[in-house]
């Protein structure tokens, strides 16, 4: 071929079926995600053993689950800048590093203070990861099937905290809570390896960063399978950002409006996701289920969310995005409001449980697919990292507000029926605000 023209890459990967390099790249990203779900999840089913081994209140285990959370927004909204200046790869690999380093410290605390901190620390891995993961697979796919591809990839998350759960369920009764986080810790370090030699450094960003042509191109043959020499000169058709800062760009007036929706609406979905799969293996419990059945039943709400964020990525690369979004949402307040009018012991009660997640945790995961789509290149990163971080205020709420209504002696109803707020909330914020153009970004 001429090798001496001018490679749009953007609508090159868009032109271009999926190699199996790029199906490769969609499973070790699956992969980092299923890990990070399960370290995110890991403390609400351990939450029961720990409290009664510590004879603390539940109150006082609501900073333990808080501190995750914490770790969480603040690594998110760090990772974002770094990973549009940096790089995706670097920042992505050091996160895991870190998240499964952390996880298995947490095995040694003996007391709620320590393990807070250590918590807290985990999240700052956890934080980093999901959004430099999604970035970096999104930059990689077509268009025309982003959704659905990164829905399959944060299927991952759910089903991490699904096995987390079934884990839980096998390891705690013979072998301890302390063995579950050494096990959730060491599976990201053994995969490390891994991933540092088959994941490729973003080719979007690398042309956006105006890397040298020989590396672009050598990594596009790589990946994609494109017949590319290093004499091409390559570019990208987005829309330039102004300014230095990225972060200043998300609420500048082209951004402005579809920044703020998707805060709100991450926020709100968190704050329902984290108090329900954070307190239900307890409040389960105190109705008198065993801790195998509690973590099992909890466990299906992951499940759901499961099958559910491969049927909304499906639907939003068919229709309107946010509307599918938001459909979701609607969805999951419903079967909340049903969850809350039952029992635990009815045998319908399993069923709401897996219902509410199939439409929250899809819901939730339709938004991370979408939101790479609503920003360029050179803010993608920034874009998406502070989306997940503003919004993890809401699991932290979530998380503290469990403990806290439990120990006022709120009823199981009264608390999961007010889930249903926040949920429609966030289905309005997402409907209502003005989206950006799905041609902004790749």
């Amino acid at each position: 071929m001429n090798t001496a023209h001018t490679l749009d890459v953007r609508a090159h990967i868009n032109g271009r079926k999926m190699s199996r390099y790029q199906w490769l790249l969609l499973v070790l990203c699956f992969l980092i995600i299923t890990t990070d779900g399960m370290d995110v999840a890991i403390m609400g089913f351990l939450a029961p053993a720990i409290i009664g081994e510590w004879g603390i209140s539940r109150a006082a285990f609501g900073v333990v689950m808080s501190a995750a959370p914490i770790g969480l927004a603040i690594g998110a909204l760090l990772i974002g800048p770094l990973s549009d200046r940096y790089g995706r790869k670097k920042l992505l690999m050091g996160a895991v590093a870190w998240f499964g380093t952390f996880s298995i410290l947490c095995a040694l605390a003996n007391d709620v203070y320590t393990l807070s901190l250590l918590r807290f620390l985990t999240g700052l891995g956890l934080g980093a990861a999901m959004p430099n993961t999604t970035t970096l697979l999104s930059e990689y796919v077509p268009e025309k099937s982003r959704s659905t591809l990164l829905a399959i990839m944060f299927t991952g998350f759910n089903l991490g905290s699904a096995l987390v759960g079934f884990g839980a369920a096998a390891l705690l009764p013979d072998h301890g809570w302390r063995t579950v986080l050494v096990a959730g810790g060491a599976i990201p370090l053994v995969c490390l390896p891994f991933y540092l030699w088959l994941i490729p450094e973003s080719v979007r960003f690398m042309v956006v960063k105006k890397y040298p042509a020989e590396r672009i191109a050598r990594t596009l043959r790589r990946v994609c399978g494109s017949d590319v020499t290093h004499q091409t000169s390559f570019t990208i058709s987005e829309p330039a950002v102004q300014g230095g800062q990225p972060a200043r760009a998300l609420l500048s007036p082209s951004y402005r409006s579809i920044t703020l929706s998707l805060w709100s609406t991450y926020f709100m979905g968190l704050l329902v996701i984290y108090l329900l799969s954070g307190w239900l293996p307890t409040m389960i419990k105190d109705a008198g289920q065993s801790i195998e059945r509690a973590a099992n039943i909890t466990a299906l709400f992951q499940l759901g969310g499961t099958v559910g964020a491969l049927v909304v990525g499906y639907l939003m690369d068919r229709f309107t995005p946010n509307k599918v979004i938001a459909s979701a949402y609607i969805g999951g307040a419903a079967f909340i409001l049903f969850l809350s009018s039952g029992t635990v012991e009815s045998s319908t009660f399993a069923m709401f449980v897996l219902f509410a997640g199939f439409c929250m945790s899809g819901a939730q995961t339709g938004l991370n697919a979408f939101a790479p789509s609503c920003y360029p290149t050179a803010v993608r990163a920034t874009g998406v990292s502070w989306m997940q971080g503003m919004g993890r205020f809401g699991s932290i709420f979530g998380s503290f507000a469990g403990g806290l209504l439990l120990s006022m002696g709120w009823g199981f109803s009264a608390v999961i029926a007010i889930l249903a707020i926040p949920a429609t909330i966030a289905a309005i914020s997402i409907i209502s605000s003005r989206i950006a153009p799905r041609t902004v970004a790749a």
